[in-house]
């Protein structure tokens, strides 16, 4: 393992490498939190690991504002999450190892990953959402996310997150994004996997995105949640069953 930090204009983001043993040249997969969330988490850790034992390499990444990396929380948006896994892209095309390239990422970063896709089509070989938070995009447009509601047309500059401010930036940003866009300009392999009893992002956002992907396979885990704790097991089973189907 290899921890580490990248350089995104001044941001420094942590990374953490996992390759898997005694084997030179492999696929390499970035794999994103979530909104909140870091690299340690148990969902993030199972799922790299078991990329790790079917012969897939791992970066793990702490994006604008969370975990290590630098950034305030209260500041990030999904622009700057965005252009932090465009830069991870670019370095990853500088090692001379990886075969291929994997994206995957949960909830935002699930969203993240369907974003960043459609803008990098020819060097992601396969991109896998869990739980991805296209909620967020759909929500904002309404006034609504995370149980705050809010005048879409009037975005104020500070809301209360919990208990750190988050800006309205964040919400203004998310009022743009295209997620049709993006699933329409990635035509590889995509593999959606998502809780049935997730209450943060509604199953329907993914069997909706799987109809529009050109190539998408969607897992639904039964009597799971957001974060997969009851079946975290059937998650990376379905993760490394992707990959190796290749």
């Amino acid at each position: 393992m290899g921890e580490f930090y990248l350089d995104n204009d001044g941001i420094k983001l942590h990374a953490k490498l996992d390759r898997p043993e005694g084997i030179e040249h492999c696929p390499l997969a970035i794999v994103l939190h979530g909104l909140t969330g870091h690299m340690e988490e148990e969902h993030i850790v199972a799922v790299s690991a078991g990329l790790n034992q079917v012969g897939v390499a791992t970066l793990r990444v702490e994006l604008y504002g969370h975990g290590k990396s630098g950034g305030d929380f209260a500041e990030h948006t999904l622009y700057k999450w965005i252009t932090n896994v465009l830069a991870v892209i670019d370095y990853v095309k500088t090692l001379d190892w990886p075969t291929e390239l994997y994206l995957g990422g949960h909830s935002q970063g699930g969203l993240t990953t369907m974003l960043v896709a459609g803008m990098r089509p020819d060097d992601l070989k396969a991109i896998f959402p869990l739980s991805p938070a296209i909620v967020i995009a759909d929500g904002v447009r309404k006034g609504e996310m995370l149980g705050m509601t809010f005048d879409p047309a009037h975005i104020p500059d500070r809301f209360a997150f919990g208990t750190v401010p988050l800006n309205g930036n964040y919400f203004r940003v998310a009022q743009t994004l295209d997620v049709d866009g993006a699933i329409a300009h990635y035509p590889s392999p995509v593999l959606l996997v998502h809780g049935d009893q997730d209450q943060a992002v509604p199953v329907r956002y993914s069997l909706d995105a799987a109809e529009k992907y050109a190539n998408a396979r969607l897992v639904i885990i039964e009597n799971d949640d957001h974060n997969y704790r009851a079946h975290l097991d059937q998650v990376v089973e379905a993760v490394q069953r992707f990959v190796q189907a290749l």
